[in-house]
């Protein structure tokens, strides 16, 4: 029998609906911030989220799904050297959005230097290699923004209210999220603190993982995000990022919690927060689920100022976020948030005999071109299974065709739930069904 790939979902009936609830409340929220939607391909060349992802961390190293042609895969096994193939034919399946954006943005010159910013959002399948597990899938779902040009701190505080705007809108209560800011610093005082961080791991390299101990040559900030406990409790006596910052950093660091105060948006500072991303410059923050379930971090984001550069483009600034809408889902089912809704309603056209099927036809058009969600039978069921179809589709107006009213000009309209009914005249069907739906 064939069966899904293990690590992903099938999304249909109430988990599809929570899904397009979840855009529909991104799409709002975000449209009052002056975003618009973007999609970009699930396949980009490796090298576009090598640039900006960084080779040091897992998604890179580990968990990218790798795209081959028969052609380049025969290639690849006789060569056994995927670093011979050209840099246009090695190509990954998309594991964040941020890079994709970014390349786009390079590419078609959303950007142009002196042009007002950049608003977009995007909701799309993400892969990754991961072992699969609860809430953490190997194609699962993101909601994101990205905004292009804009170095204010202000931009910073709007995303990040924003975001917890987000999960308001859902239903999360916000004495159930834990915010956690802090600033990774950028290209005039991280150098010096990497070395710091370097030669911190390096003095404990026996308590030090593998992974921890390549890190420090590649990029040692990463070993703050190890998912060794051993490595994060070490790691709890490295230099801080905050006591290493210049006074340019600290400023816009000061500057966003000043905004995040004013709004009366509640924070806690985490100065070994780092994110996942190589990508990321000075504001860096992550939203933590508190509840039963052991859900952890459902979304975070930051900023990321060096990212156009590194894709090719014009020095530009960046910001922004992704939440993961399998994570989210988890948080919603413990605290008790249905987000989905009911099955939409709608009406049901049956009919008594087989030989009114082509009358009952015609009204089912008629409905649907008034733009009523309809069904109809289409096995030659009984009148009795008939109604027994109409409450599995959870239809609230059933219209029932007989040869006699059929013969008369009219129909029989059946509320399904006060199970009342009484004949309306053909020409005035639709209006009555919709007014009953309505």
């Amino acid at each position: 029998m064939a069966q899904r790939v293990q690590g992903t979902e099938d999304l249909y009936g109430d988990y599809m609906r929570s899904w397009q609830a979840m855009c529909a409340v991104a799409g709002k929220l975000f449209g009052t911030y002056g975003f618009d939607m973007i999609e970009t391909p699930a396949i980009e060349q490796i090298a576009t989220f090598v640039h900006g992802i960084g080779e040091s961390t897992d998604v890179v190293r580990k968990e990218m799904f790798r795209v081959f042609s028969g052609a380049l895969l025969e290639r690849l096994f006789q060569d056994g050297d995927e670093n011979r193939l050209k840099p246009k034919q090695r190509m990954a399946m998309r594991p964040e959005g941020t890079a994709g954006v970014v390349r786009a943005a390079v590419e078609h010159g959303f950007v142009p230097q002196g042009a007002s910013p950049v608003k977009v959002w995007y909701a799309e399948p993400m892969f990754r290699g991961e072992r699969p597990q609860k809430g953490r899938l190997r194609q699962f779902h993101q909601v994101g923004v990205e905004w292009l040009g804009a170095s204010d701190p202000a931009s910073d505080a709007e995303c990040i209210i924003m975001l917890m705007e987000f999960y308001k809108n859902l239903g999360l209560d916000a004495s159930r999220l834990r915010l956690s800011i802090n600033s990774m610093g950028d290209a005039a005082c991280r150098p010096a603190y990497r070395e710091k961080v370097r030669a911190f791991i390096l003095d404990h390299r026996d308590e030090m993982c593998e992974d921890c101990l390549e890190r420090a040559d590649i990029n040692p900030l990463r070993s703050f995000d190890c998912k060794n406990d051993h490595c994060r409790e070490v790691m709890k006596d490295a230099p801080l990022v905050t006591d290493n910052l210049c006074d340019a950093c600290r400023a816009h660091y000061e500057q966003v919690k000043k905004y995040l105060n004013e709004a009366g948006m509640a924070y806690v500072e985490e100065p070994t927060l780092v994110r996942g991303l190589d990508y990321y410059t000075r504001t860096v923050f992550e939203v933590e689920y508190i509840g039963d379930a052991n859900i952890g971090a459902i979304g975070g984001g930051g900023r990321y100022d060096g990212l156009m550069e590194l894709e090719g483009g014009r020095p530009t600034p960046g910001i922004g976020f992704a939440v993961g809408f399998e994570r989210i889902m988890l948080a919603l089912v413990d605290a008790q948030v249905d987000i989905a809704g009911d099955e939409p309603v709608c009406a049901y056209v049956a009919n008594t005999v087989p030989g009114l099927r082509e009358e009952a036809f015609r009204v089912t058009l008629a409905l649907r071109s008034a733009g009523i969600r309809t069904e109809a039978d289409y096995q030659g069921r009984s009148l009795k299974s008939q109604f027994k179809q109409a409450d599995r589709h959870h239809a609230r107006v059933c219209v029932v065709l007989g040869p006699d009213e059929v013969a008369a000009g009219v129909a029989t309209v059946r509320d399904m739930v006060s199970h009342e009914q009484r004949q309306v005249p053909t020409d005035r069907l639709v209006a009555e069904v919709a007014s009953l739906l309505r």
